[in-house]
């Protein structure tokens, strides 16, 4: 489940941020660069983001993330899918105070 909700917030970040550093998105995420790097290339895999180096500059270490088609898709489900667990947490703690309340 954690995986899931990182990707959701890479994916997020990079859709706001495309043109953020690793370091930068890390630090923002609150993740390591490591971890970071490895959940990037996991979406590169998957086919969720290009990621594109920007070949004028001459130090190559700067890139551009582009979520896919298939990102996009994803990033929707995993929101609907994350926006789902909330409201069930939510309606569980409702009736726990309910049930205090009665008691």
């Amino acid at each position: 489940m954690e995986n899931r909700q990182d990707d959701l917030k890479i994916l997020i970040k990079l859709k706001n941020k495309p043109k953020a550093s690793q370091r930068i998105l890390a630090k923002e995420l609150g993740l390591s660069l490591g971890k970071l790097n490895y959940c990037l290339k996991s979406l590169k895999d998957k086919g969720l983001v290009k990621i594109k180096n920007f070949r004028k500059n001459p130090n190559k270490l700067n890139y551009f993330y582009v979520l896919t088609p298939k990102g996009v898709t994803e990033k929707t489900k995993l929101t609907i899918n994350f926006m789902k667990l909330k409201m069930r947490e939510y309606e569980e703690l409702q009736k726990e105070l309910e049930n205090e309340k009665k008691n």
